[in-house]
């Protein structure tokens, strides 16, 4: 009861205990088994490794080829994997509708031109709208009558079409996408190249505004050594004429 409510409050699922399994010790009683077996293309899970390992301690009851690593060429070769009960593919990739068992009405190649035949898939389905509203407003048949009603047999024509589209739109997703992080990126590109601009124009300003400051100070610096010397010209005193002393008889 607590394992259960300890994973509804885990919005992860546990992990698997098969992992519990990956400890030293069974990894070295696994290299051990390999070396004392020889083949390395024996199969080690008909092998009994209880008695080739009889020496040893602590011999897990399940086979130690669990342990093995995947062979990529074999998951290359196969097109997939399996892990822990889910397979996954190599290379994901998306079904047509065809292989999906549906009726695909456009080239099943993506590097052929697939608009004119899904300009006549839309115009299909104007038609078939057209005549599936002229069957409903079509009387009735006899009650007698065991034949298809007209309508349904519209609604299941303009249904394939309508599956079509889909398909086409799904199949275009990918292009979709590359179209769409080109434009993003190019927009990125823009708004840097602006904020750079902006920048380098403010940097502009900033400098040509130190310019003034500093031919102003310049200026003021002058004009300062000008009036200071003017100032100092006009303290200057000049020395007394020396008085002639009277000479006495």
């Amino acid at each position: 009861m607590d394992e259960e409510e300890a994973e509804l409050r885990n919005p992860f699922p546990s992990p698997p205990s098969h992992y519990n399994n990956y400890t030293s010790h069974n990894l070295k009683l696994l290299a051990l088994l390999k070396e004392r077996v020889g083949d390395e293309n024996a199969d080690l899970g008909v092998v009994d490794q209880h008695e080739l390992l009889s020496d040893q301690t602590n011999v897990p009851t399940w086979s130690l080829a669990q342990l093995e690593k995947p062979r990529v060429d074999w998951v290359l070769e196969e097109g997939h994997y399996s892990v822990f009960g889910d397979t996954w593919f190599v290379k994901e990739t998306v079904p047509s509708l065809a292989e999906l068992g549906g009726h695909q009405l456009y080239p099943p190649d993506p590097s052929t031109d697939q608009r004119p035949a899904l300009l006549a898939v839309l115009r299909s389905i104007l038609v078939t709208y057209s005549n599936l509203t002229d069957a409903i407003l079509a009387p009735p048949p006899p009650p007698s009558s065991s034949a298809q009603p007209e309508w349904q047999r519209q609604l299941e024509w303009i249904t394939i079409l309508a599956q079509n589209l889909m398909a086409a739109a799904n199949d275009l997703r990918p292009v979709q996408a590359r179209g769409n992080l080109e434009l993003m990126m190019q927009r990125q590109l823009e708004l840097r190249r602006e904020e750079t601009k902006n920048i380098h124009s403010h940097c502009d300003a900033i400098e040509a505004r130190l310019l003034e400051l500093r031919s102003s100070a310049q200026e003021m610096a002058g004009s300062d050594q000008k009036s200071t010397a003017k100032f100092r010209s006009s303290q200057v005193t000049y020395p007394r004429a020396r008085q002639r002393k009277p000479d006495f008889v």
